[in-house]
């Protein structure tokens, strides 16, 4: 039996490269929730204006996909969640896009994980995977880190405010 993709990123985490994580004051349950739904990814994040739903699905789960439409309208990512641990962790991959990232680094990987610090803070850690094989990703790694530390520094900001007015509406 031949092994898909999916599997195989899962079975294989290409090498760490960072880690930003947030504490958001909601609960653990109401930022599980929010995250699921992929229709809100626009909403709080800075770089993407719309979400198209390709598998059909509004919220996550292993094998979804979703192609997100970039700011300025001329690229787009397709993101796939491969592993979902309700109320824990959700694994995403990028098998395809319009901007040459997948081309340089084919086994990037997001793992974001959830934590209850308390009944009404929630700590999110977005965690990076590729590899760095290629002389173009070792000489360019410095800034790649960089960059993708700074947006999603800034894709989190946007989330705690989201969720956070969203919660405190909603009390």
């Amino acid at each position: 039996m031949q092994e898909t993709t999916a599997e195989k990123a899962k079975s294989i985490k290409p090498r760490f490269q960072s880690r930003q994580e947030i504490i958001i004051n909601a609960p653990l349950e109401k930022v599980w929730e929010f995250n699921q739904d992929l229709s809100k990814i626009a909403q709080y994040h800075p770089r993407v204006d719309k979400v198209d739903l390709i598998s059909g699905r509004q919220f996550r789960e292993a094998g979804v996909a979703y192609q997100c439409h970039l700011s300025g309208g001329r690229h787009t990512c397709v993101e796939k969640d491969i592993e979902i641990v309700p109320m824990k962790k959700i694994v995403t991959v990028f098998p395809s896009d319009t901007m040459g990232l997948t081309n340089l680094l084919p086994d990037y990987m997001v793992e974001s994980n959830v934590s209850k610090i308390d009944p009404d803070a929630t700590r999110i850690e977005i965690a990076h995977y590729y590899s760095s094989s290629k002389w173009k990703v070792k000489l360019l790694n410095f800034y790649i880190k960089i960059k993708v530390a700074r947006e999603t520094r800034e894709m989190l900001n946007a989330m705690k405010n989201v969720i956070e007015d969203e919660y405190a509406n909603n009390k």
